[in-house]
């Protein structure tokens, strides 16, 4: 099959998936529905006939309000920010954002003139953390308060979550079919995460007592491998993959080993 008619496949099943996930929101009164392959990116996710899912298969609170074409659109929505703090499904509920246990991070984020100015009463956010740092997400919303919320995103979540997954996914599809799978070593992955702490080659070198050189030999295979130029640009796609992780309190015992 040709490229391009790989490319009508992959967007035939995406609308299919959008259209999945507008009639769960309007299965659980949430009608309204926004979504994102990349958070970062302020293209808009279209559908088999090219035109934006935001046009063609989902509707917004205010009619007049085109998010998809609003470039600063993703600095300025709580929804957003809050979907970079977890990677898990979690509701507005009552001018708050909340999740199945207590998370100080996305609670601690002013929402409530920021949402009335979208409209939103009460929203079900879905983020979809992908492979190489992408984030996509797609909200559930509704212009009035839904007083049952915290029961029905207990009910639904999971649920949820797997149709914004597919979603993404699936328009994601092909975009990183030219890289290919990478295996670090364990000398390579000890060595990007000192580096992701801030220590240099020497500082590394000491660390886990090998010399100076075979650090940075290290490294520069890591680099090679995961097709970028560099230190810095190496951390940043090994963190990506999963290589390298969150830097708290266990990353040194986790690298030294």
């Amino acid at each position: 099959m040709t490229t391009a008619g790989q490319d009508i496949q992959r967007l035939a099943r995406v609308t299919a998936l959008a259209e999945r996930v507008r009639d769960l929101g309007r299965d659980m009164g949430l009608p309204y529905v926004a979504v994102s392959a990349d958070i970062s990116n302020p293209e808009p996710m279209v559908g088999e006939d090219g035109r934006p899912l935001a046009e063609s298969v989902f509707e917004w609170l205010d009619a007049s309000l085109h998010y998809w074409r609003d470039r600063s659109f993703a600095l300025r929505a709580p929804f957003i920010l809050a979907a970079r703090c977890t990677a898990e499904p979690f509701f507005f509920h009552q001018g708050r954002f909340s999740s199945w246990r207590p998370l100080v991070r996305l609670e601690a984020i002013e929402v409530g003139e920021a949402a009335k100015t979208f409209g939103v009463e009460a929203a079900i956010i879905a983020p979809a953390h992908l492979t190489g740092g992408v984030i996509g997400a797609v909200v559930w919303a509704s212009s009035q308060p839904v007083a049952d919320l915290p029961a029905l995103y207990a009910a639904r979540s999971d649920q949820l979550h797997g149709a914004a997954l597919r979603l993404v996914s699936a328009y994601r599809d092909g975009q990183d079919d030219d890289v290919p799978p990478v295996r670090l070593t364990k000398r390579e992955i000890q060595c990007l995460k000192w580096a992701a702490a801030g220590k240099t080659d020497a500082d590394i070198a000491q660390i886990i007592g090998i010399s100076g050189p075979t650090v940075r030999f290290h490294v520069q295979n890591a680099a090679l491998k995961l097709r970028v130029a560099g230190r810095a640009q190496a951390v940043h796609r090994a963190t990506g993959l999963g290589y390298i992780g969150a830097m708290g309190s266990s990353q040194g015992r986790g690298a030294e080993r």
